[in-house]
């Protein structure tokens, strides 16, 4: 029998550190009966992979200067907290549920960086109006001329927009699923559920919300339905995406950036938020 442990997110196989099933049991046993810092630290070097991992799927969607050594470094908290909070006795796999924390952990550092400019923010905020605007006149979703148009750029130029805005789109796309009425907010690319641990109206908002992102992400174009569903779904990068589609990576991230403004806008429209 295989001696390694295993975790499986979008279809991948993740190989963790080869240690017997049996010890890394007993770690866990022994952390959370007693806090032994030896099985924690145990357990901490057992599922350092994931930390990698979630890291490499993070910085696809960064700017090249973003040094992925320093997001596993912020990943690591997360590990540590998951390690902390976990509760075996839920019966909740620890490797979907340490991948949502590491990966909670690392955009948290980057908000509190922020290495973003204001008026690259602004920019986003704009082109989100330009978007649901023009889509309200339209019914339909606008081109890239169109929105140029909007707001008073020329298409070459818009797409250098999309280049900058790229530093924004994964952690905008983190905040998608904030429910209307207020509460817990949800990413779209946590698939932890757990509906004990979940009030009812809570666990009805998050209903609504995922109808009103399910609808958004069908009216986008094509081929930004195809970059959405492969990212996030598939677990692809970037540059594989722009394999399939037979482009450059650099325009599969521009294509990236578009979707996440419009699925923005479209919600900000339904939600009145």
């Amino acid at each position: 029998m295989n001696r390694a442990t295993r975790a499986r997110e979008g279809g991948r196989v993740l190989r963790l550190d080869p240690e017997p099933p049996e010890s890394v049991e007993s770690a866990w046993a022994a952390y959370k009966a007693t806090g032994d810092g030896a099985a924690r630290d145990r357990l901490i070097l057992h599922y350092s992979p994931l930390v990698k991992y979630v890291a490499g799927r993070v910085a696809a969607g960064l700017p090249a200067n973003v040094d992925q050594a320093d997001l596993s470094s912020y990943g690591i908290f997360g590990l540590i907290d998951a390690i902390d909070k976990y509760e075996p006795e839920r019966g909740i796999k620890f490797e979907t549920y340490a991948m949502s924390r590491i990966r909670g952990a690392i955009l948290d550092e980057l908000r509190s960086i922020d290495w973003v400019p204001r008026s690259v923010r602004s920019r986003a905020r704009e082109i989100e109006k330009a978007y649901q605007n023009l889509e309200n006149r339209l019914k339909r979703p606008p081109s890239d001329a169109e929105i140029a148009e909007e707001i008073g750029v020329s298409v070459d130029e818009l797409n250098g927009i999309y280049g900058k805005l790229a530093t924004v789109s994964i952690v905008a796309l983190d905040e998608l699923l904030s429910p209307a009425g207020g509460g817990d907010r949800t990413a779209l690319v946590d698939t932890l559920e757990d509906a004990r641990a979940v009030a009812p109206e809570a666990a009805l908002e998050a209903e609504e919300m995922k109808d009103i992102l399910a609808r958004a992400i069908n009216r986008l174009p094509e081929r930004e339905k195809i970059v959405i569903t492969l990212y996030y779904y598939e677990g692809l990068t970037l540059a594989q995406i722009g394999r399939v589609l037979g482009v450059t990576e650099s325009r599969i991230c521009q294509m990236h950036t578009k979707a996440v403004l419009a699925l923005r806008g479209r919600i900000a429209d339904e939600t009145g938020g």
